[in-house]
């Protein structure tokens, strides 16, 4: 089965995630008359523009997705317990963004360029890992190819766009308040997020780590099939719209050079290499927004360490960080036969 024969359902089509999705599928010039675009009842009837004419969208129930073959889910983790299941009973294939089904031992967590091959144990539900776990999973996929990663310490920059498209707009009005002398209004962040930086993502928890570290820890262990690496994470929001940056130091039980660091990641698919520091070259959100590529650079040895390496992250949170991820999902489980459940 071709993918462009696939009847394709977004729900949460109305959201940040799921505008990117469309964006994708029109620069694939995807048939229109094989897109549902589902939302809360909030939203039915909404006319969302796709290429040259338009799609009308409707609301996620159960039976919406009679004669879906694929369904990505970009909600929350209510809404994606609530109407996965629905949708596979219909006969599709679930590819979920959020947090709900990621840990569960029966669903396959997956970044197609590292464990590609889960897919071909998927029993309907899918899930895409946390948009600040892909790009560090993939980056130490690419390192651990010739020597084990024992121990990671990392420090997120992390976009308002990872909270939702309200968030957006908050740091926009924040940001005009504030520069026009007037207070800034917190909604979706305990504090003003505008000139400021919040060492806080998703709750904390009684260890003292968020929720959003925890996903990180046991998403990228489950992803590399490697329970005993030693993960020490710190997820900061900062003011940027679009593209999370990540501060990455990573031990391994044999020393690497910066040179085969260098060699590894370029030669992984799905990571660019950006890295001239004398010359100021190294990534940053503005150039990797809209880009589908994990941007790594500022790769050097960790002077505390000598088995460490360090190195700086930025990735379109919405696009591989999320909506691409889907895509390729979808287009590695029709590459192995896996587009239906229990292929």
């Amino acid at each position: 089965m071709s993918d462009s024969n696939l009847t394709i359902a977004i729900v949460g089509a109305t959201g940040a995630v799921g505008a990117v999705a469309l964006e994708l599928l029109a620069d694939r010039s995807y048939p229109v008359e094989h897109i549902i675009a589902m939302a809360s009842s909030r939203s039915v009837g909404k006319k969302l523009a796709y290429l040259e004419t338009e799609l009308t969208v409707i609301e996620a129930t159960p039976d919406a997705f009679e004669g879906v073959d694929v369904a990505f889910i970009s909600a929350s983790a209510t809404v994606s317990r609530a109407l996965a299941p629905e949708a596979v009973k219909r006969g599709a294939m679930v590819i979920d963004d959020g947090s709900a089904f990621r840990m569960d031992p029966a669903v396959p967590l997956v970044i197609p360029e590292v464990n590609g091959a889960d897919l071909e144990w998927h029993s309907g539900i899918v899930s895409i890992p946390n948009c600040t776990t892909t790009p560090l999973a993939m980056s130490l996929s690419a390192l651990g190819q010739v020597a084990r990663v024992k121990r990671v310490t990392v420090a997120t920059y992390q976009a308002v766009s990872g909270t939702g498209a309200a968030a957006v707009r908050e740091l926009d009005e924040q940001s005009a308040d504030i520069l026009a002398g007037r207070p800034a209004n917190p909604q979706e962040y305990p504090h003003q997020i505008a000139f400021n930086v919040l060492p806080q993502v998703d709750d904390f928890t009684e260890d003292g780590y968020t929720g959003e570290e925890h996903k990180m820890i046991n998403e990228t262990r489950k992803i590399l099939h490697d329970a005993e690496i030693a993960i020490s994470p710190t997820c900061v929001r900062v003011p940027v719209p679009v593209t999370h940056s990540e501060s990455v130091q990573v031990e391994f039980e044999q020393p690497l050079s910066k040179e085969d660091a260098t060699r590894l990641l370029s030669g992984f698919p799905g990571i660019t290499v950006v890295d001239d520091p004398q010359a100021s070259v190294y990534p940053m959100p503005a150039q990797a927004s809209g880009r589908d590529e994990v941007f790594v650079g500022r790769i050097r040895a960790d002077a505390s360490h000598p088995n460490g390496l360090a190195l700086w992250i930025a990735c379109d949170n919405l696009r591989k960080g999320a909506a691409l991820n889907a895509l390729q999902i979808m287009d590695e489980a029709v590459r192995r036969g896996c587009v239906k459940p229990k292929c």
